[in-house]
């Protein structure tokens, strides 16, 4: 039997992929602040446990794992990221997370071991044309994210380059664009647009009006988790270190991903525009290396994503009331 070692396993992406590695036949450990919101976790073991705290980690890497994977972070959409307040316990809480488990695994030997790095480590002068956007892997620097966690990410990211060179530890880097699909946040605060705008429509009646921050034109693509699993696993164990894109290529813009929804509700609503926190005008996944390095990258459209996210949003609506 193999052993597996998941990071964030009370989180979206994190609780998705224990159940995927149940699948494959691993005994895998879950570690997190929270158990799972949505579902129970299927983790043999699962340890309720602040990695912030070196000992912690320690008790957490108690063993050699064959594989490690290190989704943990302080996260959220548009709405907790690019609102200034939360900077400083982003950038705090994340980093003391990723430098206690790799070194924690540095000491137990660990087989693989994947960070979830993300492409807001991208310049943001890369991105201001909504049409045409760069997020090719080598245009990282001069290095200018259009935010503190953009910029922990990217501190991170050389993080476990370094210990792969100095160490020899088997580091890999990739890097999400905007996952989606259910079992994640939907409402609160911190969810993703894809959800929150599936909320929204699900929400309001046949001929009613929701609104979106910004004129909705600034552009984006979405994948749906399920090939963001498949691009993890495939980049954990393959001779590939990274960093790479993990993340679809059909771009929208926000209005359009809008409209999407309403069509898969089946409803005709107006859109209000309104102020909010926006991110960059214009990202898209950039394909090519993941293609070139793992023969593969992810197909899936975006609507087949968005209608099992809306109808899994609509039943969590149903069930509140």
């Amino acid at each position: 039997m193999k052993y597996a070692l998941v990071c964030g396993a009370g989180g979206f992406i994190g609780h998705h992929l224990v159940n995927r590695l149940k699948t494959e036949g691993f005994f895998v450990r879950g570690v997190d602040l929270k158990y799972p919101e949505f579902e129970a976790t299927r983790a043999d073991d699962f340890m309720v446990g602040d990695l912030r705290d070196p000992l912690i980690c320690r008790e957490a890497v108690d063993r050699r794992f064959d594989e490690v994977y290190q989704l943990a972070a302080d996260m959220g959409g548009a709405g907790f990221v690019f609102v200034g307040v939360n900077d400083a316990a982003i950038m705090h809480n994340s980093a003391l997370v990723n430098l206690n488990v790799l070194e924690a695994c540095r000491k137990r030997n660990a087989g693989r071991v994947f960070y979830s790095s993300s492409a807001c480590v991208y310049p943001e002068y890369n991105q201001k044309d909504p049409d045409n956007p760069n997020c090719a892997e080598d245009s990282t620097y001069p290095a200018a994210p259009d935010s503190d966690y953009g910029w922990e990410k990217l501190f991170s990211e050389r993080l476990y380059l370094a210990y792969h060179r100095n160490h020899g530890m088997q580091t890999r880097v990739a890097r999400y664009h905007n996952i989606f699909g259910p079992l994640g946040a939907w409402t609160g605060g911190r969810e993703k647009s894809p959800a929150a705008l599936c909320r929204k429509v699900a929400e309001t009646k046949d001929g009613g009006e929701i609104e979106i921050w910004g004129d909705g034109k600034q552009t984006r693509s979405f994948l749906y988790v399920d090939e963001c699993l498949e691009g993890s696993i495939r980049l954990t164990r393959s001779d590939f270190t990274g960093p790479v894109n993990i993340g679809s290529e059909e771009m929208v813009t926000i209005n359009q991903l809008a409209g999407l929804a309403m069509d898969i509700a089946g409803k005709k609503l107006s859109i209000k525009h309104i102020p909010g926190p926006l991110g960059v005008r214009g990202r898209n996944s950039d394909n090519r290396l993941i293609q070139d390095k793992l023969g593969w990258k992810p197909s899936w459209p975006l609507r087949r994503g968005l209608e099992k996210t809306y109808a899994w949003i609509e039943e969590q609506l149903r069930a509140s009331r």
